[in-house]
């Protein structure tokens, strides 16, 4: 019932810049943290950016500086500004969120559910 939905990968060279989305919908009482994570081939997913519902943010240490995450509470979107890209960029991201649904909140629960997207490829060419 609730459900992520990413855009804005592609395909850019080397000091090019991107802007991913990811939109939640469905059934949503509130958001907490939003976050993207990436998998390049042949390793881990790693966290990129997260921002709390109170717009607190951090960033993994390769991209500080180049990334910025945000969000528009009223949208239920969080984006990520990708700018002076690098090959070693190149992965699939995916969106992240911690969302209390309508159902779980009239159950008398406020504990948040991880919800993923379904992955966006970004390749940087060098």
């Amino acid at each position: 019932q609730v459900q992520l939905v990413e855009s804005g990968g592609g395909l850019v060279q080397a000091g090019g810049s991107l802007r991913l989305s990811c939109a939640a919908s469905g059934s949503i009482f509130t958001i907490n943290a939003m976050g993207w994570y990436r998998q390049a081939p042949r390793k881990q997913r790693e966290l990129v950016a997260a921002i709390t519902a109170g717009g607190s943010t951090n960033y993994a240490d390769s991209v500080k500086g180049r990334f910025t995450i945000s969000r528009d509470n009223a949208k239920n979107t969080v984006y990520l500004q990708m700018n002076s890209l690098k090959p070693e960029d190149t992965a699939v991201y995916y969106c992240n969120a911690d969302i209390v649904s309508v159902t779980r909140y009239y159950s008398g629960s406020y504990h948040p559910d991880d919800y993923w997207g379904q992955g966006t490829q970004v390749t940087v060419s060098s």
